[in-house]
């Protein structure tokens, strides 16, 4: 009895009824793009997106880490990290967003100090 890798790749991945399930992030649009990706744990990268696959793992070229201050995990520092060419799994990664277009806000929920 020999398998037929085929047919088993065929079903892997697919929806039932063999159609193919359709992916609620288009990380197409991003490809050859700069963007800015937090992962658990509180990492937070810059790097331009060069591949990615269905489970979200992502290749980044040119890629830097922001350092947090070691006093207060919790402020991001301007220091940054040269990492180069970098695979950040997929079940790691908590938010991907285009570095063009973003920048800094105040917060608005902060009660202002007076």
């Amino acid at each position: 009895y020999q398998r037929n890798p085929t047919k088993m790749a065929d079903k892997k991945g697919s929806a039932p009824g063999g159609q193919k399930k359709e992916s609620i992030l288009e990380l197409a649009k991003l490809v050859d793009a700069a963007v800015r990706v937090k992962c658990l744990g509180g990492r937070e990268m810059r790097g331009v997106l060069k591949g990615y696959d269905d489970l979200v793992n992502l290749v980044l070229d040119d890629c830097e880490e922001f350092l947090r201050d070691p006093d207060d995990l919790q402020v991001l520092t301007d220091k940054t990290r040269k990492l180069g060419r970098v695979v950040i799994r997929g079940p790691q990664v908590s938010l991907i967003s285009p570095e063009d277009g973003m920048e800094e806000i105040a917060n608005p929920f902060l009660a202002a100090e007076d």
